[in-house]
């Protein structure tokens, strides 16, 4: 089977699947969180060597605010267990997104995660926070403009490869598969240019219920496809095309 090295999942659906068993949305996030540390373990097991998972964007401050309240609370609280769960399982946490907006203890804990785990090998976790890719992509630019002004960078300099680096996933490959989780069909302003070559997959199933073999399955369908890039077909480490 063809391993994605990469994979970005949007978690979708926690309000929903908690109303559908008569519960209030804030249940179906709880159970939306814990449900990230199964899904971390399950891709290492894997073999995917990149996990992105949105967390919060920047669109959903128009919530309404108990529940952005209730999300920002458990956002804090779960990076807590997220820091002995990282060193214990290897995982390296990154965050993208921008993160002036969020509280002063969010954005400690942000920093402790990061600065702690930059020197695990396993898994690298990246958890989109505050993200909106349009947004990102307008921070890309005034920073590119600002040196440009400064007579820093000349318009010949600004190639895809530069462009991305100044962007929140700089460093990180782009995701090789997108899995968006409760029947949404969109991709909801998240990686738009990291996405260019991503091959999507949607599940009817929501984020809570999505399990270590939901998971295998979206592998095995990204397996199952050829890739082209230019009407040029992807070849695997035996020559052929998937």
């Amino acid at each position: 089977m063809n391993i994605p090295n990469h994979v970005a999942i949007i978690l979708d659906g926690n309000g929903r699947w908690a109303k559908s068993k008569g519960m209030p949305r804030n249940y179906g996030h709880i159970q939306g969180a814990r449900n990230v540390e199964g899904i971390c373990r399950a891709a290492d097991d894997l073999g995917i060597r990149y996990l992105t998972l949105y967390a919060f964007s920047t669109e959903n401050w128009k919530r309404p605010k108990t529940e952005v309240e209730t999300l920002m609370s458990l956002l804090n609280q779960y990076m807590h267990k997220l820091l002995k769960t990282a060193k214990k399982e290897n995982i390296h946490v990154r965050f993208i997104g921008d993160r002036g907006t969020l509280s002063t203890e969010m954005q400690e804990s942000m920093e402790v995660l990061e600065s702690t785990t930059k020197v695990c090998t396993g898994l690298t976790l990246t958890i989109a926070l505050n993200y909106g890719s349009r947004d990102e992509i307008i921070r890309g630019v005034k920073s590119i403009a600002g040196k440009a002004a400064a007579g820093e960078l000349k318009a010949e300099d600004i190639t895809e490869e530069y462009f991305g680096n100044c962007l929140d996933t700089a460093g990180v490959p782009d995701p090789d598969l997108l899995i968006r989780t409760s029947n949404e069909l969109r991709i909801s302003n998240f990686l738009l240019w990291q996405l260019a070559y991503s091959e999507l997959y949607f599940t009817e199933v929501a984020w809570p219920d999505f399990t270590a073999e939901e998971l295998k399955k979206a592998v095995e369908e990204y397996s199952r496809r050829s890739r082209r890039f230019g009407a040029i077909e992807e070849e695997t480490e035996t020559g052929k095309g998937q």
